[in-house]
């Protein structure tokens, strides 16, 4: 491990728990950071600690720490497929919608929405995101797969497919759809962690945690991967298998956090491109410093939505765009300069 990540890991994990403490503490109730710990410590089962009222432990155990759950696994999750992908494609301007992903996610909700299985189960709107999603990366594969082999070129071009498809198929949806209808897709479309309990955080953890440390597995492929794909082949990796499996994960993964969290744009692509110039390109080093980093982000972009505009509240997806998108055009400004040798 550098001097870089050595200092940075103890960092993340100090802003981590103070990104908590605010997360659960801020809101119209002030949660005191001592009633918190309190609260913590009588869960785990610490007698001699007063407890908290009852109404400051409704409010933590009921409606500020699943949010905030959801905040970090939901950031984790989409910045390490942000690291796979950029490992993979050796391109810093590649994210997980290369895939297809939002497009299709973006579908599996409109049709639920528009066809009112939102309102019939709770779980029905996002169980359909992640089907969308499935469903575009299923697809992605199929085109870009030839005799066995998988182009990572041909992936880019039937991602853009894909989501160019999928994209009007939802604008031809919304076309003959009733107004509140279209209201409740674009609010979904937005990205938010509002209304988020216990079921979203036990809906998500069984998919995004183990997704995350099987990519995390990949650390040492990943970083073959920047050598070419000749050179890591000669290296003794399987590299059809090794590419189809990340992307498999890669779609999975980030299916099951839009459906929880909606599509979130810029983290993928802000969060590995950051920690890589921090921490350094080793995927060992750089995958874990970045699910830091990204639930460190989503959770602090949350809160800032949350108080910002008191009593409204700004949906997160709208926070993430407005700091993601300049750093996107410098990331497009300096690889362009870089290709034209300047």
């Amino acid at each position: 491990m550098n001097n870089k990540a050595a200092v940075a890991f103890p960092v993340l994990i100090v802003l981590l728990a103070l990104a908590i403490l605010a997360g659960v503490g801020v809101g119209a109730v002030p949660i005191a950071p001592v009633s918190f710990l309190r609260w913590i410590a009588n869960s785990l089962g610490f007698s001699g600690f007063p407890l908290p009222s009852r109404t400051e432990s409704t409010i933590i155990f009921m409606i500020r720490l699943p949010r905030v759950l959801c905040s970090l696994l939901v950031g984790s999750a989409l910045a390490v497929c942000g690291v796979a992908m950029q490992g993979l494609f050796r391109n810093p301007l590649a994210s997980p919608e290369v895939l297809g992903i939002s497009a299709g996610s973006s579908l599996g909700a409109v049709i639920a929405v528009t066809t009112g299985l939102y309102a019939l189960n709770l779980f029905l709107l996002p169980a359909m995101a992640a089907a969308g999603a499935l469903l575009a990366a299923a697809l992605v594969f199929l085109l870009s797969s030839s005799r066995g082999t998988t182009s990572l070129l041909f992936i880019v071009l039937a991602g853009m497919a894909i989501s160019s498809f999928f994209s009007g198929v939802v604008s031809a949806i919304l076309m003959v759809s009733r107004e509140h209808e279209v209201s409740s897709f674009i609010f979904w479309t937005m990205g938010g962690l509002d209304g988020r309990g216990w079921e979203h955080v036990l809906m998500a953890a069984p998919i995004l945690l183990p997704g995350m440390v099987v990519l995390g597995a990949f650390s040492r492929d990943l970083n073959l991967f920047t050598l070419g794909e000749e050179s890591a082949s000669s290296l003794g990796m399987r590299v059809e298998r090794v590419k189809r499996a990340i992307l498999a994960v890669s779609a999975v993964v980030t299916g099951a956090a839009i459906a929880v969290g909606g599509p979130i744009g810029f983290l993928g692509l802000l969060i590995p491109h950051l920690f890589r110039l921090i921490v350094g390109p080793d995927h060992r080093i750089l995958i874990p410093a970045s699910a830091l980093g990204g639930a460190v982000f989503l959770t602090l972009c949350d809160l800032v939505g949350r108080v910002i505009m008191p009593p409204f509240e700004v949906r997160v997806g709208i926070i993430t765009a407005l700091l993601g998108s300049p750093y996107f055009l410098f990331l497009v400004v300096r690889t362009q300069k870089r290709a034209m040798g300047r």
